[in-house]
């Protein structure tokens, strides 16, 4: 018997010892210390919408907790957590008997400061040791914290599944709200998962889940934090919890927790090389950016859409893959960006990786040089059936319009490829190349003259920007997807510096907007128009080689969005897939629906422009008796080509409408001709009947009018 006493003795020795010693060893370890947070992205409304993480979870203050939440964790968890100092007396003997009853653990005796501390420092391994060590730390807690403080930090620590850690994670998850706005049967099910993430979750256990969900409720009406009424009517919501779940809030769509999964990818690669992965994963970073999830899912939807009607059409196509960005191009910040098709078959980004010819749509960058080198839209290039001189020898590109003469609008509206190849050689390589990267073109281009017709690669992206500098009157402004970095205490890290700089005149930009609405109203571009799209709009069409690459990239004052579409090992589309027929109508659904509300803003012409009436013949200001000279079907070749209806080569449009000798064009003030025309007198005017159109512009209603339209 005394040995037996002795033992015993011994036995609570060792243990009081061993506690004591553990008491100690807590007082240093019972500390509520930060934990690692997920970066949060924002949308261009400040919405949240993407996060980064190791562990997906966001502090918040206990304050911004709903009550029904405390009351539901409570409830389930420790109902006597306000009247005990870390350890619950009452609860370990009934759980100790229930347990000895069933012979075997069904119930624990943990209150909410002994979890906390076992998820704080503990590992979650049964042993002896550990439940001394639980017990130790829960005491010091209480000691040196309120009770707010270690619910509010239960409450941020707790794992609720589905990757979700602390309360707001999950809220925002499964709810799309955050914490501070959950209803009763949301936070009960909340309450419901901490037993057990992975047996209750709502998106693989529904049954379980709403079981577990209805007796929390229950134990809230057993409480007294719900009334009788409120459990019923709490009782009846079916579970709503997300099947796919996202970091988004209440007022995001239900479509747009899906997309911008290639912009958010985007973000990832531009964060992690301006702050590293650490801070991007564990940082608790608040991104904010210029994303538009509408905008993001409208675009997706069109480039989606036009992918499976053509493959639909042509089922060798079925490897066809496009891209398209949209960007505000007086700020820099791009509204929605796709990569692909789908990003889970291939997360390559061909919006802002790939660099492919883009053939015509190259062509407003050496128009522009030429304006800023003293051209306008009215200057007449001549003799372009004359081979041009190069290092391999006589040079004549092809085309389906070509013709001997054309204005610089005329060319750009038809897409000549000699008009763009001649104005090449008379502006320069170098010259091209300037501008270009003023423009916003970084990728390195080819100084040869096929250059004209766009054979050197580019990305989508900075292309698109590229013609944002028109619509934005001549000034460039750095594309970007994020605008500035916090902390996450709301400190600034970073701020978006665009480069925002004035790289051609006021007037080029006007000018090329002008010619290029040319381009939808009555050139490549119509079947913008033929799609419903109704906005003053410039762009330009671009189609590669054997039909491999079809690109549009257009704008209004507002928005300048550009659209791919082509296979990732280069491969015709399609028979004669010509942009205007590919990329076109994708680009029009996208932008009716992008567009929708704004109002129709026109391109204004500035104060340094004036409109001119030149003499079609000599190239001179015109005169009231040119105005009087009008020329017959066999003169009117030079103008402009046009689409067969039906054989699908191209007719003259002679047969639709004569040609007025005068047309009005802009110039940039004082660099107009000054010399009047002399070749048509007043002898001349007497002999000439008088037409009843006077401007080139007059021609242009005449052919929209016929139906027919031009393919690049």
């Amino acid at each position: 018997m005394a040995i037996v006493i002795w033992s015993a003795s011994a036995i609570a020795f060792i243990g009081a010892w061993r506690f004591a010693h553990e008491l100690d060893h807590a007082t240093a370890l019972a500390r509520l210390a930060p934990h690692a947070q997920a970066s949060v992205v924002f949308d261009r409304h400040d919405r949240p919408v993407f996060s980064f993480y190791l562990e997906q979870r966001i502090d918040v203050p206990f304050q911004s907790v709903s009550p029904h939440m405390v009351d539901a964790i409570l409830a389930a968890e420790d109902r006597r957590f306000y009247s005990h100092h870390g350890l619950d007396g009452v609860r370990i003997v009934k759980a100790a008997w229930r347990n000895w009853r069933a012979g075997r653990i069904v119930e624990g005796g943990s209150t909410i400061t002994q979890q906390l501390a076992r998820a704080e420092q503990l590992t979650p391994a049964r042993t002896f040791t550990r439940k001394i060590r639980e017990a130790a730390l829960a005491a010091r807690l209480e000691e040196r914290y309120s009770k707010a403080d270690i619910l509010g930090a239960y409450l941020n620590t707790v794992y609720f599944g589905d990757g979700y850690y602390g309360v707001e994670a999950a809220s925002r998850g499964y709810f799309g709200k955050p914490a501070s706005a959950l209803q009763a049967h949301e936070a009960a099910l909340l309450a419901a998962l901490v037993r057990s993430p992975s047996a209750y979750s709502p998106s693989t256990a529904p049954a379980r889940a709403l079981a577990r969900r209805n007796l929390v409720l229950r134990l809230m009406r057993n409480t007294g934090k719900l009334t009788d009424a409120q459990y019923r009517a709490s009782v009846a919501v079916p579970l709503r919890a997300n099947s796919t779940p996202a970091l988004v809030t209440a007022s995001t769509s239900a479509e747009a927790r899906t997309c911008g999964q290639y912009f958010q990818e985007e973000v990832r690669r531009d964060l992690m090389a301006r702050v590293g992965g650490q801070q991007v994963l564990k940082g608790g970073l608040r991104i904010y950016t210029g994303y538009d999830p509408n905008m993001q899912c409208e675009a997706e939807r069109a480039l989606g859409a036009r992918i499976a009607r053509i493959v639909k059409l042509r089922p060798k196509a079925r490897d066809l893959q496009g891209s398209l960005v949209a960007i505000d191009p007086t700020s820099g910040e791009v509204r929605a960006l796709v990569g692909g098709r789908d990003f889970a078959a291939s997360s390559f980004d061909r919006a802002t990786q790939a660099r492919r010819q883009p053939g015509s749509a190259f062509k407003p960058i050496i128009y522009a040089a030429a304006l800023e080198r003293g051209y306008a839209p009215g200057s007449i290039l001549r003799n372009l059936d004359e081979p041009i001189l190069t290092a391999s020898g006589p040079w004549l590109p092809g085309g389906e319009h070509e013709e001997a003469e054309y204005t610089l609008r005329s060319a750009l509206q038809i897409s000549s490829n000699r008009a763009a190849a001649r104005l090449l050689q008379q502006v320069g390589f170098s010259v091209t190349e300037y501008y270009a990267q003023r423009l916003g073109i970084e990728s390195r281009l080819p100084s040869v003259p096929s250059l004209a017709l766009g054979t050197g690669g580019v990305t989508l992206l900075e292309l698109t920007s590229a013609y944002g500098v028109f619509a934005n009157r001549g000034v460039a402004v750095s594309p970007h997807l994020v605008v500035r970095v916090e902390d996450r205490d709301g400190r600034a890290l970073w701020y978006a510096q665009p480069r925002r700089r004035a790289v051609v005149s006021e007037a080029t930009a006007f000018m090329m907007s002008s010619m290029l609405a040319d381009v939808i109203e009555s050139g490549t571009g119509t079947p913008a128009r033929a799609a419903g799209f109704r906005l003053p709009a410039a762009g330009k069409t671009g189609t590669t080689d054997d039909y491999t690459d079809a690109w549009f990239i257009g704008y209004t004052p507002r928005l300048a969005a550009g659209i791919w579409f082509g296979m990732d090992r280069p491969a015709p589309i399609m028979n004669r897939g010509f942009a205007s027929i590919v990329a076109v109508p994708a680009w029009a659904e996208f932008m009716k629906r992008a567009t929708a509300g704004d109002p129709a803003s026109c391109f204004v012409p500035p104060n340094s422009v004036e409109k001119v009436a030149i003499c079609r013949l000599t190239g001179k200001r015109a005169t009231e008796a040119c105005r009087h000279d009008w020329r017959g079907p066999e003169s009117l070749s030079g103008l402009m080509e046009l689409p067969g209806e039906t054989t699908g080569t191209f007719a003259s449009a002679s047969a639709a409408v004569a040609q007025p000798m005068v047309f009005e064009d802009y110039f940039p003030i004082g660099s107009a001709p000054s010399e009047l025309c002399s070749l048509h007198d007043s002898a001349f005017e007497s002999s000439v009947p008088v037409s009843p159109a006077s401007t080139v512009s007059d021609l242009r209603v005449g052919i929209r009018d016929s139906g027919l339209v031009t393919r690049d």
